[in-house]
């Protein structure tokens, strides 16, 4: 008992303690940001100046302080301060408006900036530069401790990051419980990006295409890569060809297609609007591929686990001949496993299309290798006929953040590719021993 849920829920448990350890180590000290520094700001001032405090706002011209700078100055008029000016740019531009400011004989109360502003070396001798404009209190937002890697805007980054290889991963995890595998997946993502590019910029109206025509086109692209799939299936159950090298061969011809089909460059007359599914957020603030990668595999476990189909899945992978003889359609099985996991590349080509805005032959370099790493550290037996889609979609952000700690870590690439493959080969290890 205690074998086999260390067997189903184990990985959990790894994935729990990489997220205590990069916690650990990147645990440092933070400053809000925008509109929430604003909100801390503005309260402060509220607190220590009473009412009517006169202010100087000074923040820098980039996005973020540009939001805090409105934020503030919004919220401290509205509360009855007097905002004097303010300042979106550099130290030079904080100096003309506090010289503005003694000029016209007013004084200052409170200076108002963020982090990098309050650092400016202007404000540090500002009684012998203005003398006139009093004592104001430089007021900047109060710092507090936190891990890097558990910011709200680190773990989404990891979930979107994740998606395509998770995406892939479910139909290589079909693949690979039949006791096939699958090397095409990556040439096939390279493939329906650059299909689903050109089928934009050549039939849909190109950077004006409707969003009809986008689905329509991302749509033909997906079909096209099952139909590679189909034939990779046709080849293993018809001719018997292992499926390591007619998936082998079919990696360089949809690598090669897509090059062909791109003439080597980039297809990237897309409309603005088409990374909605890449980069657009809608629902509970989760990314839009994020969302679809979770509806994929609730709907992938659905078939394993209380379909018919995912007990055949099995079957043929535990052991085919007696799966054969006990009325099992072997070869429909397997077909289908190749066309699921080509449609799912296919699918996760659009993705990344749809991230990027653009299609290109390069994309999905060495995805195959990141999807078996998935799926095999997610528990599945490259045997054959075990394991599980909750185990894959582990196997996958475990990867996904053993690779964003590292990044936060400063660990250089080379490192990082070295970690990567000992993992790998300790998941298969343990898978080993466990049969043992």
């Amino acid at each position: 008992m205690k074998s086999r849920f260390l067997s189903d829920y184990g990985m959990v448990f790894v994935l729990l303690l990489l997220c205590a350890f990069f916690s650990v180590v990147t645990y440092s000290e933070q400053s809000p940001t925008g509109e929430a520094a604003a909100k801390q700001v503005s309260a402060d001032i509220q607190a220590q100046m009473g009412k009517n405090p006169r202010v100087l706002i000074a923040a820098s011209d980039q996005p973020g302080d540009a939001a805090f700078a409105a934020r503030l100055e919004r919220d401290l008029t509205a509360s009855g301060a007097q905002v004097l000016a303010t300042v979106k740019g550099e130290p030079k531009d904080a100096r003309e408006a506090l010289l503005k400011i003694q000029t016209s004989g007013g004084k200052l109360d409170a200076i108002a900036c963020t982090k990098v502003t309050g650092a400016w070396l202007v404000f540090s001798d500002f009684k012998a530069d203005f003398p006139t404009l009093g004592a104001p209190r430089l007021i900047t937002p109060r710092s507090y401790r936190w891990p890097n890697f558990l910011k709200s805007e680190n773990l989404l980054n990891i979930a979107n990051q994740i998606a395509v290889i998770a995406i892939v991963a479910i139909g290589m995890t079909l693949v690979i419980i039949t006791g096939g595998i699958d090397l095409s997946v990556g040439s096939l993502l390279a493939l329906s990006s650059v299909l689903a590019g050109i089928f934009i910029r050549d039939f849909a109206g190109g950077a004006e295409a409707s969003p009809g025509g986008m689905l329509l086109a991302c749509l033909v692209a997906v079909l096209l890569c099952g139909v590679v799939g189909a034939f990779s299936g046709a080849m293993i159950t018809q001719f018997d060809i292992p499926p390591f090298i007619v998936t082998l061969a079919m990696m360089l011809v949809g690598s090669g297609f897509a090059y062909i089909l791109a003439k080597g460059q980039s297809v990237y007359q897309i409309p603005d609007s088409f990374v909605w599914l890449g980069r657009g957020a809608d629902m509970f603030s989760l990314p839009n591929a994020v969302v679809l990668m979770l509806v994929l595999y609730a709907l992938a476990h659905m078939v394993m686990s209380r379909m018919k189909l995912g007990r055949y899945i099995y079957a043929v992978g535990g052991n085919r001949e007696a799966a054969r003889l006990s009325g099992v359609p072997v070869r429909r099985v397997l077909m289908f496993a190749y066309v699921a996991g080509a449609l799912l590349a296919g699918v996760g080509g659009v993705i990344i299309a749809s991230q990027l805005k653009s299609g290109s032959p390069t994309y999905g370099n060495m995805y195959e290798l990141y999807v078996i790493a998935a799926v095999v550290v997610g528990g599945t037996s490259l045997s054959g006929g075990e394991g599980k889609m909750f185990g894959t979609l582990i196997g996958a952000f475990t990867i996904a953040v053993i690779q964003n700690g590292m990044n936060l870590t400063n660990v250089e690439s080379y490192t990082q590719k070295v970690v990567l493959g000992l993992v790998i080969l300790g998941a298969v290890l343990l898978d080993k021993l466990r049969r043992r």
